[in-house]
């Protein structure tokens, strides 16, 4: 196929640029390279004549129509999106923005693009978006996401991502456009942004600065290796039932300080310091508003449909993630000067 994906020099749509490339497929990365965003993430497959990049800007929907018109992809995945909920709490705009209207072009150039070609039965539009949008859940380990559990967002950044993820459905419905859709659990692997957790852990470790954790670290989350998400969301692109939303998690839940924990065992193995551990760095700050209590979800439609489950533990996917960053300070050491990385952000509220 020739593949149209949205935000592809970010953490997750790399992953899906690197494998669907390494797969054979054709490979349009679209991408407006905002801070978040890393042409090095892509390195490894630029020189591959299945690759090409476009910088544009969802946004713009001039662009997109220009970008549809002359490569006329088979599929789309759409993965470009605001995704940081500190950031989203003092700017919710461009959490609008982006997610909201940039869908919404992104929605629109695609059908224009499919009506034109003759409205191909191979084509695909794929949404990925996030169990955020699902709100938070009881402690009762029993209780998990579904695809059928009710939206229930609390932040700008997931109410932003459950907007989009209703305008997807509604393309479908009223337009007929070939749509599926997918919700994932927290992803964490190479090629992190150093803004959220695990790199924030990682490098703070290193640096000997604190490890801050919000409120007392019980908050749960489910973690999901990304080259194995990146695995799913070509399945779910190539065999998902159209119309149909897949949740994928990596059934691996702990709580913010159990990881944390975990993080700093793996670096006091693999880089040991003078004294102590690393786990004495550890620092309880203040709660983010609005935190989520727990995430979890049910991967039973994935795996009983498309036959997909995780093929990385939590305890090999951190080591393996460790070991990264231990081993790739070039790429992560000019970005901890690109703006809001080593800040305490989402304290306006």
């Amino acid at each position: 196929m020739k593949i149209l994906v949205t935000g592809g020099a970010g953490f997750i749509g790399s992953a899906v640029v690197r494998q669907a490339v390494a797969r054979g497929h054709h490979v349009v990365n679209v991408d407006c390279l905002t801070y978040a965003a890393c042409l090095e993430n892509v390195a490894s497959v630029a020189s591959s004549p299945l690759y090409a990049f476009e910088r544009a800007d969802i946004r713009d929907r001039a662009a997109l129509d220009r970008i549809f018109a002359a490569h006329k992809p088979d599929a789309v995945m759409h993965l470009a999106a605001e995704s940081h909920v500190d950031r989203s709490i003092d700017a919710p705009g461009a959490f609008i923005e982006t997610n909201v209207n940039g869908t919404y072009n992104m929605l629109e150039a695609a059908r224009a693009h499919w009506t034109r070609a003759g409205k191909p039965v191979g084509f695909r539009f794929h949404h990925i978006s996030t169990d955020e949008v699902f709100g938070s859940l009881p402690a009762d380990p029993s209780v998990k996401f579904t695809e059928t559990t009710p939206y229930d967002p609390r932040s700008p950044y997931s109410a932003s991502k459950a907007a989009s993820d209703h305008l997807v459905r509604a393309w479908a419905e009223t337009y007929g456009l070939p749509v599926v859709l997918t919700n994932c659990s927290n992803n964490y692997g190479p090629y992190h942004f150093p803004e959220k957790l695990i790199p924030v852990i990682i490098l703070n470790a290193l640096a000997g600065k604190p490890l801050p954790i919000y409120g007392d670290g019980s908050n749960i989350r489910d973690w999901l290796y990304v080259e194995d998400h990146a695995d799913a969301l070509l399945l779910v692109l190539e065999k998902g039932a159209l119309g149909r939303s897949y949740n994928i998690g990596g059934e691996n839940e702990r709580t913010n300080l159990e990881l944390v924990q975990t993080l700093c065992a793996i670096l006091d193995a693999k880089r040991p310091k003078n004294t102590g551990s690393y786990a004495d760095q550890i620092t309880f700050v203040t709660d983010r508003p609005g935190h989520d209590a727990r995430y979890a979800i049910d991967p039973s439609r994935i795996r009983a449909e498309l036959g997909w489950q995780p093929s990385v533990t939590v305890e090999e996917g951190l080591e393996r993630t460790v070991q990264w960053y231990l081993d790739n300070a070039d790429w992560w050491q000019p970005l901890l000067a690109r703006k809001g990385v080593g800040e305490r952000l989402g304290t306006s509220a």
